[in-house]
């Protein structure tokens, strides 16, 4: 008798022990973006305060050697680091966060006068639109308005798009890259508050001259389209960064989703809402998708599963998804907030999320700059962290709306 109530009694813990296993919920997803935002501010400062004394420099990424690689304001990267000081002093309103926020930005300040790169609107929308939007500093509004003018001297009436690249090989006459929607919302910020309809005008019609000639039929993004400067049309369809010319980079994809959103909430065009949510889908319903949703760096690579991570094109796509989420209210909807969520979740584990003091101060782990070009494999980004820090922002204040 007492070996059978024994035995009962070990079934039922064994069960209970079972259950409690199965049943075991994972992270309220609040408490996994205050995780990210916290450990976000820790490392930017700690990059900041590494930083504060080498006059003009701005983190990058790492190099070869484990050692921080920096830049000058002349680098498209430059905007990404005091953009996101800027939003996590919004976030968290620390003095020391905009002492360094505005140190930071200062650095970028000469970008405004450059002609040579489409990139304005990284280096001078994140860094000085964040710190405008922020604090409504008059002397920054000089500074963007100044950028947007430089900016707009790349604009080819003929072509209709702004020119991405000066470099380029010799059979390329216009370069126009998928990059540079994510350059077009600096355009418009400038357009609202100086009522200079010149500026969106521009981007309406770079962003209405890609959706035509950039996407295949699966809405999938080409990465280069080169256009012949006498007839402004499209000459050639090229990648430079991804595997193929036909295949889909996956960062290239995050800039489309991401830059046809944003045009959608700066013009009202539902073109651009379609574009968007078609893109959407492809990404979401890609088969090479992996299941933590984190893309390889290009979702045709040859040597899936084996193929290096692209954390910054998850960050990217997150931030997106949840700004697209909130656009329509249908099934599809729901899906985007989905997957944004499942990026964030995996992108602040322990496989992505830097701990205290590692990585050389960046937040996030495993991304993919230029695999081609054998450069920044397996690094972190300060793209890939400005993005980040952003989406956990978007899902934070959409939490706080519920």
């Amino acid at each position: 008798m007492k070996n059978l109530i024994f035995k009962s009694l070990f079934a039922a813990a064994a069960i209970f022990m079972l259950c409690s296993f199965s049943s075991k919920k994972e992270m309220p997803l609040a408490k996994v973006v205050e995780l990210g935002l916290n450990r976000a501010t820790n490392q930017s400062l700690h990059m900041a305060q590494e930083l504060e004394h080498k006059e003009g420099s701005l983190p990058k990424t790492i190099n070869k050697k484990g050692e921080l690689e920096t830049s000058d304001y002349s680098w498209w990267c430059s905007g990404f680091f005091p953009g996101e000081l800027w939003l996590l002093y919004e976030n968290n309103p620390r003095q020391d966060l905009k002492k360094y926020a505005e140190m930071f930005t200062a650095r970028v300040e000469k970008a405004k006068d450059i002609k040579y790169s489409h990139d304005l609107g990284f280096m001078l929308l994140c860094s000085y639109g964040n710190g405008y939007r922020i604090t409504h500093n008059p002397l920054y509004k000089e500074v963007l308005i100044q950028g947007a003018r430089s900016l707009s001297s790349r604009y080819n009436e003929k072509v209709g798009a702004i020119r991405s690249w000066d470099f380029s090989p010799k059979k390329w006459q216009f370069p126009v890259i998928i990059d540079n929607m994510m350059n077009l919302e600096f355009l418009t910020q400038v357009s609202k508050f100086t009522g200079e309809d010149k500026f969106m005008e521009i981007a309406v019609s770079h962003a209405d001259k890609t959706l035509k000639n950039h996407f295949r039929p699966d809405y999938s993004s080409y990465h280069v389209v080169s256009y012949d400067t006498i007839t402004g049309l499209p000459h050639i369809r090229q990648t430079h960064q991804g595997y193929s010319d036909e295949s889909a980079w996956s960062r290239g994809q995050a800039w489309a989703l991401y830059g046809y959103t944003m045009m959608y909430r700066e013009s009202g065009k539902k073109a651009y809402l379609e574009q968007a949510r078609n893109i959407a889908r492809f990404i979401m319903n890609h088969p090479n998708m992996p299941s933590d949703k984190v893309p390889y760096w290009d979702f045709n690579a040859p040597d899936i599963p084996n193929a290096p991570r692209d954390a910054s094109a998850a960050a990217i796509m997150a931030s997106a998804l949840i700004e697209l989420s909130q656009m329509q209210n249908d099934e599809l909807s729901k899906q985007c907030l989905l997957l944004a969520e499942q990026q964030i979740r995996s992108l602040t584990s322990d496989k992505y999320l830097s701990t205290k003091g590692e990585n050389r101060n960046f937040v996030l782990k495993h991304s993919t700059g230029h695999f081609p070009g054998k450069s920044e494999i397996d690094v972190p980004l300060s793209y890939a962290d400005y993005y980040y820090v952003e989406a956990l922002i978007r899902m934070k204040t959409l939490l706080n709306k519920k």
